[in-house]
């Protein structure tokens, strides 16, 4: 099997049930800014708010992967570029996506620097009304 050219970490943050047509637009989106493809995804997390969230899970079913779900206390102690108060309001963290990409692309339980964020807090609004929020960041135990 052949090793991605990049491994990417994705952040996934989302409103209450977005449907999984908005969110996959939404990656379908940040990887094309990323100029990465579905293969490169190694890593995907949200906050643990969304644990139950059935387009997110239908998501990452869909594509075979583990979703890491972090606590807003882990998610908010990570710097990054784009924090905001009205999602701190709602999630008790400033971030979502860029956070949780952070943190699910590090080989330690340290999160990778705001500088690994290939794709920042990519805001996508589906035709359904709905938010969807992706960040990519490029996993520290990538080779390149």
């Amino acid at each position: 099997m052949n090793r991605p050219l990049f491994q990417i970490a994705v952040g996934l943050g989302c409103d209450r049930g977005t449907p999984l047509a908005t969110l996959q637009q939404a990656l379908d989106e940040a990887l094309a800014l990323a100029g990465a493809q579905l293969g490169d995804v190694v890593a995907a997390a949200s906050i643990d708010l969304k644990a139950d969230e059935p387009g997110l899970l239908a998501l990452a079913a869909q594509h075979g992967w583990t979703l890491n779900f972090y606590t807003p206390s882990q998610l908010a102690v990570v710097p990054v570029p784009n924090p905001s108060e009205t999602v701190r309001k709602y999630t008790g963290s400033p971030s979502v996506s860029e956070a949780a990409a952070l943190l699910a692309g590090s080989a330690t339980a340290q999160a990778l620097p705001a500088t690994a964020l290939r794709v920042e807090k990519h805001k996508h609004r589906g035709s359904d009304g709905r938010n969807a929020t992706v960040s990519l960041a490029l996993c520290s135990f990538s080779s390149f």
